[in-house]
């Protein structure tokens, strides 16, 4: 398995396990695994976020399909063992990977979402430079319901302190009708960095540089953002949105609204992934675009 680590730290299998909580309180672990179906009509995603010193986990499961969105989000899950299986009252959530940085393998069994899928890797491991975190774009296989499926999505692990309530940022991941595999993210920071982003085809991953994104917006809601890949930019258009709503400990709130996407390149190519547009409180003194 490839793996192209941009950070100052090497990447090594361990990082595929749990690591030794930071003493800030809002240290956090986290999983994210998306999923899109090749025309688009099925998509969802799971993410777990373990909070230490909160004693307490993040779950959050959603599957949008032409039926609506289902969403399941508890923002009190009990903390899991090693193992990551959440076991609640009314669900039970596993995630496993068995050989570090290969195939992840996502359950969920409860009375309105039922997950069975897994994630195999097709072009590597990405390494950020700017956090602990790596991304990995995938095939995504099994069942939804007891319903076989079939598509591509992406994987992600990260930890360190994260602050919902004080920055915002984009986030996407897609694949295309040609196979190629797009990523990208920016923070507003108020300057332009080294963003990561990756192009990975025919399974070579590589790193882009010069990336950034443009959005505009109806209201609050995102109505389209421009990735600017060099040399061919890729507009993002939402089709479904599943927002979550994030209360700090102190009262703060924030909006994610992260919304399953159809992408098309400047050259004619379509796909589809997803997209997150975070909006912690008083987003709107930043914006999503290149200064």
């Amino acid at each position: 398995m490839r793996i192209v680590d941009m950070g100052r730290w090497p990447l090594t299998t361990e990082d595929e396990h749990r690591h030794e909580p930071g003493g800030e309180p809002l240290w956090n672990e986290s999983w994210y695994y998306d999923f899109v179906s090749e025309d688009g009509e099925v998509a969802g995603y799971i993410r777990l976020g373990l909070y230490p010193h909160w004693k307490r986990a993040w779950y959050w499961a959603c599957l949008v399909t032409a039926d609506g969105v289902v969403t399941r989000v508890d923002h009190e899950a009990p903390l899991p063992g090693d193992d990551l299986t959440v076991t609640a009252a009314d669900y039970t959530a596993t995630h496993t990977t068995a050989v570090p940085f290969g195939p992840a393998r996502v359950g969920l069994t409860s009375d309105d979402l039922t997950f069975d899928l897994e994630w195999q890797p097709a072009a590597g491991v990405y390494g950020y430079a700017i956090t602990p975190r790596y991304e990995i774009p995938c095939a995504v296989t099994g069942t939804i319901g007891g319903v076989p499926f079939l598509g591509h999505g992406e994987r992600d692990h990260s930890w360190g302190v994260r602050d919902w309530w004080s920055l915002s940022w984009l986030w996407s991941s897609a694949r295309l009708e040609d196979g190629t595999h797009l990523h990208g993210m920016r923070a507003n920071l108020g300057q332009e960095l080294p963003w990561p982003a990756f192009l990975a085809r025919d399974g070579v991953l590589e790193h882009v540089e010069g990336f950034t994104a443009a959005t505009t917006f109806d209201g609050d809601r995102p109505a389209e953002t421009v990735l600017a890949f060099p040399g061919n930019a890729t507009t993002v258009r939402p089709i479904a949105f599943a927002p979550v709503t994030l209360t700090s400990p102190e009262g703060e709130v924030a909006e994610f609204p992260r919304a399953v996407c159809a992408y098309e390149t400047e050259d004619g190519r379509t796909g589809y992934g997803w997209t997150e547009w975070h909006q912690p409180p008083g987003w709107r003194e930043h914006e999503w675009k290149p200064r």
